[in-house]
């Protein structure tokens, strides 16, 4: 038995993990973008839409100019390891928030392993991963909501060093 218990409820886990394709435009290319999201993931893609005109982009408001899906379970950790493979495992420090999640962007989707389409084209998308503990639930149930203590919270180290340790990956400290 080793010298230092490890506290179960300490332990953190990937709670779910959002892939955005923002286009910035609707139409044939939102839904190209789309079916994209559903090859890599397996799950029908949700449409955003533009908050407010911005005539030198040439959207209009409520326009739709992106695309997200949201991933949990193993099936958000397969798709997870594969981004980070195309970083290489190298992310900077400030894609790491203060509550304990990070995220990155890639540029080409075909680097996560689909064969290329030329009907379709090339997209980037964003990853970002909520990361969680167990009983952080408390401050989301409905009947007898709590506060999750501040000892219980994911800071910003410790999300860094879970992807130190979980993913053998590197954290650098400024863009170069």
């Amino acid at each position: 038995m080793s010298d230092e218990k490890k506290n179960p409820m300490k332990e953190i886990k990937v709670d779910k993990l959002i892939l955005n394709c923002c286009v910035g435009e609707s139409g044939d290319r939102l839904t190209r973008a789309a079916r994209v999201l559903e090859q890599l993931t397996g799950q029908q893609p949700v449409y955003s839409k533009a908050r407010y005109t911005l005539r030198s982009f040439g959207i209009r408001r409520n326009e739709k100019i992106a695309v997200h899906v949201t991933v949990r379970g193993e099936k958000a950790m397969e798709i997870l390891e594969r981004g980070l493979k195309v970083k290489e495992y190298e992310l900077f420090q400030q894609n790491f928030s203060d509550t304990g999640n990070f995220g990155f962007g890639i540029s080409e989707h075909i680097d996560l392993g689909i064969k290329y389409d030329p009907t379709t084209g090339i997209y980037g998308m964003d990853f970002f991963v909520c990361l969680t503990r167990p009983g952080a639930r408390v401050s989301k149930r409905k009947v007898r909501k709590g506060r999750i203590g501040h000892p219980h919270k994911i800071t910003k180290e410790d999300s860094i060093k879970w992807f130190a340790d979980r993913f053998e990956g590197v954290v650098l400290s400024k863009e170069v």
